[in-house]
């Protein structure tokens, strides 16, 4: 949405024209609902932050100064609701980051498998990997995220949103958010690693010799 139009939206909504809400939220919905999704991983709790965020730019559209882009804004309160919807659910649902990363001995190489080093999911086509168990298993990846490695991962790489961007977002440093952003990518990576490995041994076949070691 241009500049200029969003201006003459926030304008009307602060004028309690109720029309420009319902333009708001057919320009800005799905990307609320995916982004709050991105961090639940709750449908049911998707569907509540949409609700509180458009009814908190509704109430607070008055405090909407224009410093930043409209869509920054919105998606500043989105990502805080979610947080917070998340927070009561965190300790029942999220185990801790480290057991989703590759462990790795004092002369550098990786501990475990051998097979572990031959894996390369990397070389699969996109649609492997988003389909069936690869799905699932990145899915329960993402479900186990913290919910701060959760939110970086959505906002970069659903999102599409800068470093920058994303700091500003969640109020942390450009050095926190790619640090956290290199773990998260790191777990899912781990987590498909290792569900390509355990597909390998319990096929009859067992890895393949020539795959690639992971870098």
């Amino acid at each position: 949405m241009p500049v200029s139009e969003e201006t003459r939206l926030v304008e009307r909504l602060q004028g309690g024209d109720a029309s420009a809400l319902e333009a708001l939220m057919s320009e800005y919905a799905t990307r609320v609902y995916r982004l709050a999704f991105g961090i639940t991983r709750d449908q049911g709790d998707a569907e509540e932050v949409v609700q509180d965020v458009f009814l908190t730019v509704a109430t607070k559209c008055a405090t909407f100064a224009g410093r930043s882009a409209l869509g920054s804004w919105i998606y500043r309160i989105t990502t805080n609701s979610a947080l917070n919807k998340r927070r009561g659910k965190r300790h029942e649902l999220e185990t801790s980051l480290e057991g989703h990363l590759p462990a790795f001995k004092e002369d550098g190489h990786r501990e475990g498998d051998r097979s572990f080093l031959l894996a390369d999911w990397s070389q699969n086509p996109e649609r492997e990997l988003l389909a069936g168990e690869a799905r699932q298993t990145l899915e329960r990846a993402l479900d186990a995220l913290p919910e701060r490695y959760r939110a970086v991962l959505t906002l970069r790489d659903v999102e599409e949103l800068s470093n920058e961007e994303v700091a500003e977002l969640i109020g942390e440093s450009v050095g926190s958010v790619k640090s956290r952003l290199h773990r998260a990518r790191m777990a899912l990576r781990e987590e498909l690693t290792r569900s390509l490995v355990s597909g390998w041994q319990g096929s009859p076949a067992g890895a393949p010799a020539a795959r690639p070691a992971v870098s």
